[in-house]
């Protein structure tokens, strides 16, 4: 890899919808109460980690360092750094908000003692690329796990970005491994959850798998369950396959594809878990809303009538004044088989998983799923040959960034 400025490592589309995000009245608000509360002192960040871990100081694990700080050298990463093992027998690792002019990098004890040399050098570069860009500035746990309701719009703009987050992490991580073969066998143990002892690693055979998902014709493909396509931010083809993009472009060789080319391959990878039909102008796009308008009525109206949060809900997905008292409920509830078919006969797979995610959007935005909701979305999702586990997998979604 060519040695160059760390940002331009970074995800056009990250740092784009970042700015966006960062302009919100929610993410404003959000922050504004965190800055506050950090102004009485410190969030005890530091005094959990020590209470509930293990700091790996230089002198238990001289390597370990000597990693983090080539890691920190390619970066150009520029604070105090603190190394943190857990219990664990997960392969887990994250990078927490700074706290008092340091930062921590915590790992699970599994995956320290399964990955090795370039392997580790690209999970540290990948949490190194959180801190660097900026990730821990979007508060994005409190916005999706708290109490702040983002609604259903800013939801899933949180979610598109997250997974884009990734990508620039990624690409962070690969430049610190400045190894291929390493990245791919560190994302084929975090996919796989094993250490590499009793199943021997396979790049061709690997890479195999990703080609057989067929990414190009949106089908999810046969390898790797179908709603692994959507989660926040998978160990899936989509991002190894992003990645190959990344090690035939400029950023990693001499006389690669161009930044946007990169760029747009990506974008159209990642366009696979993005609701893009909501402002689509084709015609499956304006079929697949007008599935979504009346699927989300129905979610809605599925426990006794619809309530006035649930009405202030729907308009924030939909746009203002969309729900109004003249809708014919019943009428629409009639015609869903009618544009379920519609859909089906001109959609992939995939795009019907992005209708059935985006009513479990709906369903979560006021905090309460209710059996009644479950069960219109699965039968919505069982029309269009659709999972049933991929909707309790939507419902159940966790968002944060590891």
């Amino acid at each position: 890899m060519t040695k160059m400025n760390a940002d331009n490592l970074r995800s056009k589309q990250d740092l784009e919808i970042s700015r966006q995000l960062m302009e919100t009245k929610a993410v404003k608000r959000i922050n504004e109460a965190i800055e506050k509360r950090e102004e009485k002192g410190p969030m005890g960040t530091r005094r959990r980690l020590l209470a509930t871990s293990v700091r790996i100081s230089r002198n238990m694990a001289p390597w370990l360092h000597e990693m983090a700080d080539d890691c920190i050298k390619k970066l150009g990463v520029e604070i105090p750094l603190e190394l943190y093992v857990y219990s664990s027998p997960s392969y887990n690792a994250a990078c927490v908000k700074p706290e008092e002019g340091r930062l921590f990098i915590m790992f699970s004890s599994s995956l320290l003692e399964a990955f090795e040399g370039s392997e580790l050098r690209f999970v540290l570069g990948h949490e190194l690329g959180h801190y660097l860009y900026g990730h821990h500035d979007i508060p994005i746990g409190y916005l999706l796990k708290g109490q702040a309701n983002p609604g259903p719009k800013l939801a899933l703009q949180l979610t598109t970005w997250s997974r884009y987050a990734e990508i620039s992490a990624d690409r962070a991580g690969a430049h610190c491994a400045q190894d291929s073969i390493g990245v791919a066998r560190a994302l084929f143990k975090l996919a796989s959850g094993l250490s590499g002892k009793l199943v021997q690693f396979n790049i061709e055979e690997f890479m195999q798998q990703v080609d057989e998902m067929q990414v190009e014709d949106a089908e999810p493909g046969q390898g790797a369950p179908a709603e692994d396509w959507f989660m926040t931010h998978p160990f899936s083809p989509l991002r190894v396959r992003a990645l190959k993009l990344f090690d035939h472009s400029e950023l990693a060789v001499k006389g690669g594809k161009s930044i946007d080319e990169l760029e747009a391959g990506v974008q159209v990878l990642m366009t696979m878990m993005e609701p893009s039909y909501l402002e689509g102008r084709t015609d499956t796009a304006e079929n697949m809303r007008r599935l979504l308008f009346a699927g989300a009525i129905a979610v809605a109206n599925a426990k006794d009538s619809i309530t006035d949060r649930e009405i202030a809900v729907f308009e924030k997905f939909f746009g203002p004044r969309t729900f109004s008292t003249d809708l014919n409920i019943d009428q629409l509830i009639e015609g869903l088989p009618a544009r379920i078919s519609q859909v089906l006969s001109m959609t992939t797979v995939a795009q019907r998983m992005q209708i059935i995610r985006d009513l479990c959007t709906v369903a979560r935005a006021d905090k309460v799923v209710n059996p009644e909701e479950i069960k219109v979305i699965e039968s919505i999702a069982s029309q269009l040959e659709v999972p049933a586990h991929f909707v309790s997998q939507a419902v159940e979604l966790e968002i944060e960034l590891d």
